[in-house]
C-alpha cells in the first residue's frame, strides 16, 4: 500500500462529503451497477461506466491492485430484454450474449478495465430465493397470486436514501396497480413468467426475480451483507436503490447495506434530454464507429476525457463541440510528451508510470475532482515545451509524472501508445519529429494570423502546408485539426 492523500467521497446516503474509511483496508469492496443487456449502451451509460473506472483505478493506487474488489453486475433478466427478443424474434439468451459482447467491447473502448467480479444475474437465482425467505421469515415481505412483493411499511427506515416520504414516492413514481398489493409503494421479489419468457422453479410458483432483488443477491454474495461503496448513475437513487437497501438491510438485520453511495449526475446531448424522438440519442458504439454525431467517429480516449471534464456528480451537456475541444487538448498532451523523448515510442511505453503527480493525486482523491486535474494538465502540457535542452532530464522526469496522471484517469495505456500518437501527430511513420514540429509552428502561426483577420497570411500557409502533404480542418470552434495526406 503506497503512502497517499487522504481519500473523501460525497455519500448520498448522509448528503455530505465525507473521508473515506473502508471496513478492511486489504479488501476494499465496491459495488456499481452494470447494464442491462438489451441493446447498445448510451453514452450516459457511458458515463457511469467511465466515472467507476476512476474510483477503481484511483483505490487500486491508493490501497494496492490486490486489495480491491470491485464488482459490476450483468443485468440479463428483465422485461426490457424479454421485449426486445419478441420484438425481434430471436432468442433471449443469443440476444443477452450478443449485447454483452458490445457492452464488453465499448468498456474497453472507453479505456475501463476489466473489474473484478462480473456477475450475471442469472447465475444468481439462488440467492435470491434465499433472500425472499429471509424476508418472508421476517416480516417483510408476502406471497400474493404467484408474486411475491416487499412490504414497503414493515421497513421503517424506508425512504432514507431519496428521503422522499411515502405519500411523495406514490405520486412521483410510476407504481404498478394490482389487486394483490397491501401498499400502493410495495415492490415484486418475484412475479410468474409469461410462456416462453425465462423462468425458473420457486417455492412460490415458477417464474424470475425482480430488478432490484438482483443486485441485492449479486452484492451479497460477492461482498457480503455491508460493503463498502455502492454506485450508479443518480437515475437509480430511486426506487432501484432505495429498494435494494430495504431489501438486503431486512433479510440480514443490519442498518446498513454499503457505507458510501455514490451517483454520477445526468447526461444531456447538445443542451437537451437525450431521447430517440428528438434524434440524439446516441449509442458508445455509433460514437465510436459511425458519423453519427458530429459527422466522424471519435477515439474512446477522447470520449472518455469529454466525460471526465466536468465533475462526476454534476450534469454534463455532451457535445460536438466538448469532443473536439477534448480530442485537441489531448494530441497536444501526446504531442507534447512525444516532443519531450524525441518521438521515441518505444521508449516512452517503457517508463514507469506508477508515480503521478502528488498534487493530482489529492485532487482525485478530493471526491474524484477529475475536472481540476484536467485543467492542470494542459497547463503543464504547455511547461514541458518551455524546457531548454540542457534541462532534458527534469523534461523528462516531469512528461513521466504528466503519463502517470494520464494513466491515473484511463486515458493512456501502452496497448494502445502507438495508434494514439499516429492519431495526434498525423502519421509519425510518414514524418520526423523535427518535421510534425514544424508543421505544428507553421498551423500556430496561421491561426495567429486568422485571428489577426490577415487571411493571405492564413491562405499562404495553408497553401504551404498542402504543398508538404498536410491536410487542414479548421473546426468551429477556433481550432485546427491536421493529416498527412501523402
Amino acid at each position: 500500500m503506497s503512502s497517499s492523500p487522504e481519500l473523501t467521497l460525497y455519500n448520498t446516503l448522509t448528503r455530505r462529503k465525507e473521508r473515506f474509511a473502508p471496513i478492511d483496508a486489504s479488501n476494499v469492496r465496491v459495488y456499481a451497477c452494470g447494464p442491462t443487456v438489451y441493446d447498445h449502451l448510451h453514452i450516459g451509460n457511458g458515463r457511469m461506466l467511465v466515472v467507476f473506472d476512476v474510483l477503481f483505478r484511483l483505490l487500486r493506487h491508493l490501497y494496492g491492485p490486490d486489495n480491491v474488489t470491485y464488482v459490476r453486475n450483468i443485468t440479463d433478466v428483465d422485461d426490457k430484454i424479454n421485449a426486445r427478443a419478441a420484438e425481434l424474434g430471436v432468442d433471449i439468451r443469443a440476444l443477452t450474449d450478443e449485447m454483452i459482447g458490445v457492452f464488453h467491447a465499448d468498456a474497453k473502448a472507453l479505456g475501463c478495465l476489466e473489474p473484478d467480479i462480473e456477475p450475471r444475474a442469472t447465475d444468481h437465482i439462488a440467492p435470491m430465493l434465499e433472500i425472499i425467505g429471509k424476508l418472508i421469515a421476517r416480516g417483510h415481505a408476502y406471497a400474493a397470486e404467484g408474486h411475491v412483493l416487499f412490504d414497503v411499511p414493515s421497513d421503517a427506515d424506508y425512504g432514507k436514501l431519496s428521503r422522499r416520504p411515502l405519500d411523495e414516492m406514490i405520486a412521483g413514481a410510476r407504481v404498478e396497480v394490482a389487486p394483490y398489493k397491501r401498499h400502493p409503494t410495495d415492490f415484486v421479489l418475484w412475479k410468474p413468467s409469461a410462456p416462453g419468457e425465462p423462468a425458473w422453479d420457486s417455492p412460490w410458483g415458477r417464474g424470475r426475480p425482480g430488478w432490484h432483488l438482483e443486485c441485492s443477491a449479486m452484492s451479497w454474495k460477492h461482498l457480503g451483507e455491508i460493503f463498502d461503496i455502492h454506485g450508479g448513475g443518480i437515475d437509480l437513487v430511486f426506487p432501484h436503490h432505495e429498494n435494494e437497501i430495504a431489501q438486503t438491510c431486512s433479510a440480514f438485520g443490519h442498518d446498513v447495506m454499503a457505507n458510501y453511495w455514490m451517483h454520477n449526475g445526468h447526461l444531456q446531448v447538445e443542451g437537451e434530454k437525450m431521447s430517440k424522438s428528438l434524434g440524439n440519442f446516441v449509442t458508445i458504439h455509433e460514437l465510436l464507429h459511425t458519423d453519427k454525431f458530429g459527422g466522424r467517429s471519435w477515439p474512446g480516449e477522447v470520449l472518455r476525457l469529454a466525460l471526465l471534464r466536468t465533475h462526476y456528480r454534476q450534469p454534463i451537456d455532451f457535445t460536438v463541440q466538448g469532443l473536439e475541444e477534448s480530442e485537441q487538448g489531448y494530441f497536444k498532451w501526446l504531442r507534447s510528451i512525444h516532443d519531450v523523448f524525441a518521438g521515441d515510442i518505444d521508449r516512452i511505453i517503457q517508463l514507469d508510470t506508477g508515480r503521478p503527480r502528488k498534487q493530482d493525486s489529492h485532487e482525485l482523491s478530493d471526491d474524484l475532482n477529475t475536472a481540476s486535474i484536467i485543467n492542470g494538465l494542459s497547463i503543464v502540457s504547455r511547461s514541458l515545451a518551455a524546457y531548454e535542452a540542457s534541462e532534458r532530464k527534469f523534461a523528462e522526469d516531469d512528461a513521466t509524472e504528466f503519463l502517470s496522471d494520464l494513466e491515473l484517469l484511463g486515458l493512456f495505456s501502452s496497448e494502445r501508445a502507438k495508434q494514439l500518437f499516429d492519431l495526434a501527430l498525423g502519421s509519425p511513420d510518414q514524418l520526423g519529429p523535427q518535421e510534425q514540429k514544424n508543421v505544428r509552428t507553421l498551423i500556430d502561426t496561421r491561426l495567429a494570423a486568422r485571428a489577426a483577420k490577415n487571411w493571405k497570411e492564413s491562405d499562404r500557409i495553408r497553401d504551404e502546408l498542402a504543398a508538404m502533404g498536410i491536410a487542414l480542418k479548421d473546426n468551429k470552434d477556433g481550432t485546427t485539426t491536421w493529416e498527412v495526406k501523402r
